[in-house]
C-alpha cells in the first residue's frame, strides 16, 4: 500500500465515520478527565478530527509540520495554551490527543487484513506526532507564563516609596542579579523623574547575601541616580555583610547607614528638616503624652 492509498483511505474513513469516531473519542477522554464539560470536549474534539480529515486528504500523513496541517497545529496550539492557562498537566493535556488513537483503530479493524498492519503503523506515527506538538506548545506556554509571572513578581518585589518630598526609598527583597537590577534601575529612575527627588535611598535589609556582583549592581544603580540629580543612602547593611564586603575589598563609595530610619534621618538632614518631639495641651491630647511633628 503507497502512502497516497493511506492518506484516501484514512481521508475516507473520517468522512464515512465521523460521527462514530467521535462519540467513541469523547467517551474515551471522559473516563480520564472529568473536570472538562462533555460539549466543550465534543466541540474541540470535532473541530481537530474535521481539520484533520482535510490534512489528510491532501497532505503528507508522516509530516505534520507541512502546510496542510495548518489548521490541526492552530487548534492544538489553542488547546494547549487554554489548558496551560486553567493549570492542567501536560500528560492531562496530551491524554486528549492519544485517545484518539482508540477510536481510530475500532476502525481501522474493519480494513483488508493486508491493510491493517500498514494503517496502524501509519495512524500510530501521526497521532503520536500531535501528541508530542500538543506537548511543545503546552511547555512554551508555560515557559511564557512563568517569565511574565517572573517579571511581575520582580514588579512587586522593587516598589519604590515616597518617604518626604524629596526622598523616596526602595527596599530590596531576595538576591540581585543582572535582570532585575534593570528592573530596579528603571523603577527607580522613573520614581526620581515623578517625584522630583533629590535623595534616593535604597535598603538591602531584605538582601540575603552581598557579594562582589551584588556590590556591582548596586553601584550601576547609585551612578545611575546620581545622573538624574538624586544623591543615594544605602541602609540595612548588617555586620555579616559588612565583614564580607571589607573581605571582598569592595569599594561602595557611597554612604550606608544601619537601618532605613538612620537613613532617613541622614536625608531629611540633607534636605534642611528635622523631626522634632513636641506636647500637647488643651483636651485634644492627655497631659504628658507626646507626638512628632515635622520641621522645615
Amino acid at each position: 500500500m503507497t502512502t497516497t492509498d493511506t492518506k484516501t483511505n484514512l481521508a475516507r474513513m473520517i468522512a464515512d465515520n465521523e460521527r462514530a469516531i467521535l462519540a467513541s473519542w469523547v467517551t474515551a477522554f471522559a473516563s480520564t478527565d472529568t473536570r472538562i464539560s462533555t460539549q466543550e470536549v465534543e466541540s474541540q474534539a470535532r473541530q481537530l478530527l474535521q481539520a484533520l480529515g482535510h490534512a489528510t486528504a491532501s497532505g503528507n500523513v508522516s509530516d505534520i509540520r507541512r502546510s496542510d496541517y495548518g489548521d490541526v497545529r492552530d487548534l492544538l496550539a489553542g488547546f494547549s495554551r487554554s489548558r496551560a492557562i486553567q493549570g492542567f498537566s501536560p500528560t492531562e493535556t496530551a491524554t486528549f490527543v492519544l485517545s484518539l488513537k482508540q477510536a481510530l483503530f475500532e476502525h481501522i479493524r474493519q480494513d483488508r487484513p493486508e491493510d491493517i498492519a500498514a494503517n496502524t503503523w501509519t495512524l500510530s506515527q501521526l497521532v503520536d506526532q500531535l501528541g508530542l506538538f500538543t506537548i511543545e506548545m503546552f511547555q512554551k506556554t508555560r515557559e511564557e507564563l512563568i517569565a511574565r509571572q517572573r517579571e511581575e513578581i520582580e514588579e512587586l518585589s522593587t516598589p519604590v516609596v515616597k518617604l518626604w518630598d524629596g526622598i523616596v526609598a526602595l527596599p530590596l527583597i531576595g538576591a540581585l542579579d543582572s535582570a532585575r537590577t534593570q528592573v530596579v534601575m528603571q523603577n527607580l529612575l522613573e520614581a526620581i523623574v515623578q517625584t522630583g527627588a533629590e535623595i534616593a535611598i535604597l535598603d538591602i535589609t531584605g538582601v540575603p547575601t552581598v557579594d562582589t556582583l551584588v556590590a556591582q549592581h548596586l553601584l550601576k544603580t547609585v551612578s545611575a541616580a546620581r545622573l538624574m540629580g538624586a544623591d543615594c543612602i544605602i541602609s540595612g547593611i548588617r555586620p555579616q555583610i559588612a565583614q564580607t564586603i571589607v573581605q571582598l575589598g569592595v569599594q561602595l563609595n557611597v554612604i550606608s547607614k544601619a537601618t532605613l530610619a538612620d537613613a532617613f534621618a541622614l536625608a531629611l538632614q540633607r534636605t534642611n528638616r528635622t523631626v522634632v518631639r513636641i506636647k500637647h495641651n488643651g483636651n485634644a491630647k492627655a497631659p504628658g503624652v507626646e507626638s512628632s511633628e515635622m520641621a522645615t
